[in-house]
Order: C-alpha cells, then sequence, then structure tokens
C-alpha cells in the first residue's frame, strides 16, 4: 500500500524506509532471553491461562516496548541481566492492557488475527489480562529496586486512568485536543517512557539520564498513537490487522476527527455529532469521513504532529552517547512515524 504521509509532511530520512530491523538486530540475544523469561511466567496450572495469553503473545505483535527497554540498556552501557525481567514485565503490561482494551473496544481483530475475547469471551480475557498484570508485579518484585516498582506501577495507574479518560470522552465530539492529548499521553505514551527510563534505573545513572530517556520514550509514544489514529481513516483492515474504522464506529473522538469538526461548515459539524454519537456509523459514512478529514487537511496536521513530537524524541537522546544503540534508537521513532500498520 502507498505511503499514507501526505506531500507536506517532510520525512525523516529519504534514502530508504525506516526499519524496526536495526533495533531487532541490537536485542536479539537478549530479546531470547526475554522471551524465555515470557514464557516462563504465563504457565499456569489452569490450561485456558497460556493458552489465551499465548494467542494474543505469539500474534506477531512487533514487542517494540520491551525492545526499548533492552535498547536504551545498551545505549547505556548496561552489562547486567536485570533488564531481561523488567522487559518481560513491560510487555505482560502491555498485553493486559490489550486483552482488557479488545473488551472495552468489542474489538474482533488484533494484529490480523481474532481477538481473544471473540474466541474465548470477555470473562476469560479480563481475568487473564488480570493474571499478566500480577505476573507483571511479581517481576517488579523480584528485582528488588522500589524505584523500578514505583516508575512501573506507577505507568499501571496512569494507563488505567487514560483508558477510562478515553472511555468517558468516548461519543462526545466538543472533546478538545488538550484533552485528546492527555488522554493517549497516559494510555500509550506513559508504557513506553517507563518502558525507556528503567534502563537508567539498572544501569545506576542520575536523574537527569532517567528524565532524558523518559521523554525520548514519552514522545515516542504520543508519535506511535498519533499514526494509529491516522491509521484508522487512512489505511485499511488488510495493513492495519484490524477492522478499518474502528475508532469511527466506535465513536472516539481522536485528534483527525477534532481537528475536521473544527474547521467544518455547519452540515459537516452536524455529520462528525451525528456519527460519533453513532447515527452515522455505515461504510458510506465511512467513506464521507475520511473524504472530510482528507479535504479538511486533518490528517496530513495530525501526521505532521507525530512527526514534531517524533523529532522531540530524538532530541531528547542528544548527549547519551553514540553508536548502534542511538542509531537504532533514532530509526525506531522514524519507522514508528513512518510505518502505515
Amino acid at each position: 500500500m502507498a505511503s499514507i504521509v501526505p506531500p507536506n509532511v517532510v520525512p525523516f530520512r529519504r534514502d530508504r524506509a525506516p526499519s524496526l530491523d536495526p533495533m531487532i538486530q541490537l536485542v536479539a540475544a537478549d530479546m531470547n532471553q526475554v522471551n524465555a523469561v515470557i514464557l516462563a511466567r504465563m504457565q499456569s496450572d489452569v490450561p485456558l491461562i497460556p493458552e489465551l495469553a499465548g494467542h494474543l503473545i505469539a500474534g506477531g505483535g512487533k514487542r517494540m516496548r520491551p525492545m526499548l527497554t533492552l535498547a536504551c540498556a545498551r545505549l547505556l552501557d548496561y552489562s547486567g541481566a536485570r533488564h531481561h525481567k523488567l522487559a518481560a514485565c513491560v510487555e505482560f503490561i502491555h498485553t493486559a492492557t490489550l486483552l482488557h482494551d479488545d473488551v472495552v473496544d468489542g474489538s474482533n481483530l488484533r494484529r490480523g488475527r481474532r481477538t481473544a475475547n471473540l474466541i474465548w469471551g470477555n470473562a476469560a480475557s479480563v481475568l487473564v489480562g488480570d493474571f499478566l498484570f500480577s505476573r507483571s508485579f511479581e517481576l517488579m518484585v523480584e528485582d528488588g529496586s522500589l524505584r523500578v516498582l514505583r516508575i512501573l506501577s506507577g505507568a499501571s495507574a496512569i494507563i488505567a486512568e487514560g483508558e477510562v479518560n478515553q472511555l468517558t470522552a468516548q461519543r462526545r465530539i466538543e472533546t478538545t485536543e488538550a484533552r485528546y492529548l492527555d488522554i493517549i499521553d497516559a494510555k500509550t505514551a506513559a508504557l513506553f517512557a517507563a518502558a525507556c527510563r528503567i534502563a537508567a534505573v539498572v544501569a545506576e545513572r542520575d536523574d537527569a539520564t532517567e528524565e532524558a530517556l523518559a521523554a525520548y520514550g514519552r514522545n515516542l509514544g504520543i508519535a506511535f498513537q498519533l499514526v494509529d489514529d491516522a491509521i484508522d481513516y487512512a489505511s485499511d483492515g488488510a495493513t492495519m490487522g484490524k477492522d478499518a474504522g474502528d475508532d469511527f464506529r466506535d465513536g472516539k473522538v481522536t485528534l483527525p476527527v477534532i481537528l475536521a469538526h473544527a474547521r467544518g461548515d455547519a452540515a459537516e459539524r452536524k455529520f462528525w455529532r451525528d456519527a460519533m454519537e453513532g447515527r452515522r456509523n455505515s461504510d458510506e459514512d465511512l467513506a464521507h469521513a475520511t473524504r472530510l478529514l482528507r479535504d479538511s487537511g486533518a490528517i496530513a496536521d495530525t501526521l505532521q504532529r507525530a512527526h514534531h513530537y517524533g523529532q522531540l524524541a530524538i532530541d531528547a537522546l542528544a548527549g547519551l552517547g553514540g553508536g548502534v544503540a542511538r542509531a537504532a534508537l533514532i530509526e525506531a521513532v522514524e519507522f514508528a512515524i513512518a510505518r502505515t500498520y
């Protein structure tokens, strides 16, 4: 599929499409250790738990968040092994939130596969999500650092707050851009920030390094979510691995919608209100919404903002070393902006 990046958004790279491959290669050996922890800790005497958890964990995700923990540790020349369990902890937190999100959203597809809630039901998905959260806290405690525990447990609470904030904003076309940014900062960026920050803790670096890595992760997370929200209208189900237009039909007031509604005439604003309140949700309505988003520049401006936050993420790495680790972290940002899935 052609890139969704519009002509007025200047890409980070011009020589080739950015990729996660440099980061994957950088942390490959460490990731083998993380995967071993994940496999061991998702086991249970109750067969449904590893079966359901394994369905999502093995479902083709990029494992970007745990890879960020490992890559940031490499950036700081950390040579120990604490980050293996902590990266697994980050992945368990993320997987638990996905299980819960799919129940809340009533999703049928995740990464191109049927969702766990569709196969095993909502109750099982919620309870296995709870199990994975519990496993993540076990791993935090085993690490023995109160600082790590504070960072990751705090992120878990912030993620939950963000999801509740998003739920209460659902179908409310009057949702402001500021509130939208608060929502994505909490539900997405908080875990990116925590995943990066804990690398500085295990490497025993100073507060300034912690803050720099947290800023890198947070801005990357915001950029990542902005692109996700644009993709929901500018891509297709086969590319995304989920049903196209899910946000539209669920009445999620994301930045593209906020911008298009603000720029629309009276008829267009009425359309957006009707759509977000559930009265206009057919395929034809989705196609009309996509045209309005393109014509108003809402998708282009959402991607431009993603580019801005991506640059902030790259800037946060200044002074934290160089080499292949820094290059991989920078290209991860470029990938997050340029991806179409």
